[in-house]
């Protein structure tokens, strides 16, 4: 039986979400060994997006995929402080596509700004995204950079490019060898590799000028700018693995429905990776005790002692490994 009458009836104006969201999807489940400046990058990434979208009315939709108490910790004080609007934990990692599929259909905007935690924004990352956005037609997504993006998944934008009358495409390669670089080097990729890779490319990037603006074909799945009732087409997306190939079946979605898949001509956002770049180091850690309502088994893997042995092994293991040039 209810007693008295509920607060909440006197209140006679509801707010409402702001007609863009920022998704992230996040997911550190400690801080050693590769993730050993993971938080740092994640810090670095809101920072840069809160400071450089500031003429923006959005809101910010994080959804962690089973992090470790520290990120956690992070999260939630951003959230209890309003940096964050919308912050949902899940006691599972889904993935990302399987983080998706739930972010997207939870995001309220009618546009949707996507970023991995590990993208860093430069201030006019948004309005040239949404430049792209609202004057070329039938926009699937925008990348806020040009990087050499596989063609196999722009040909609907392609085929547009060269069939409309009013677009005016342009082959050749768009990135200077720094650019290039630094976006292929923070994949993973050895820069050998990659420097034997950049000598050989010549045409490999589609430019397009269309009524007075300019975009390069392609996009990435790590960043982009998009309708929300673009992206409710292609949901839900299936897969099966955490990450691998199952993210670009986003960008083949799209594709295969006509979709343009576009990016800017500058760069306006930097893939940070696992570790924070030298111009961006910061000391600040997060660090809080573990949660202990699990099994004996994670209990005593989580107990402190034998948690600093086994994080400091992995972390000796790790830095043998990928940190001698032998990985």
């Amino acid at each position: 039986m209810r007693v008295g009458v509920n607060p909440a009836k006197a209140v006679q104006k509801a707010p409402k979400p702001a007609p863009l969201t920022v998704v992230m999807v996040t997911y550190i489940p400690y801080t050693s060994g590769y993730y050993r400046e993971s938080l740092d990058v994640l810090r670095l990434c809101l920072e840069s997006l809160w400071r450089n979208t500031a003429n923006h009315t959005f809101d910010v939709l994080v959804f962690d995929n089973a992090s470790g108490p520290e990120a956690r910790a992070f999260l939630l004080e951003a959230h209890r402080q309003g940096h964050i609007q919308y912050l949902l934990l899940s006691r599972r990692n889904l993935g990302v596509v399987g983080a998706w599929n739930i972010a997207f259909q939870a995001a309220p905007g009618e546009i949707i700004a996507y970023a991995d935690g590990d993208v860093y924004f430069h201030p006019g990352w948004l309005d040239a995204s949404l430049e792209i956005l609202e004057t070329f037609p039938r926009v699937g997504m925008v990348t806020a950079r040009p990087f050499l993006n596989a063609p196999k998944r722009w040909t609907a934008t392609r085929s547009w490019a060269e069939s409309d009358p009013e677009a005016i495409p342009a082959w050749g390669f768009y990135l200077s060898w720094e650019d290039y670089r630094d976006f292929e080097v923070s994949l993973g990729r050895p820069e050998e590799e990659v420097r034997r890779d950049y000598e050989r490319l010549q045409k490999a990037m589609l430019k397009i000028r269309y009524r007075g603006k300019e975009a390069i074909a392609g996009a990435g799945h790590w960043q982009f700018v998009a309708y929300k009732r673009v992206l409710q087409e292609v949901l839900p997306l299936p897969y099966s693995r955490p990450m691998g190939a199952d993210v670009a079946r986003l960008d083949e979605a799209l594709n295969a429905r006509g979709y343009l898949r576009l990016m800017t001509t500058r760069m306006y956002v930097d893939h940070m990776g696992n570790r924070v770049p030298p111009a961006l180091r910061t000391k600040t850690r997060t660090s809080l005790p573990v949660r202990r309502s699990m099994g004996m088994g994670k209990r005593l893997a989580h107990w402190k002692p034998v948690r600093r042995v086994l994080l400091a092994l992995y972390d000796r293991i790790f830095r043998l490994y990928y940190e001698s040039g032998e990985g």
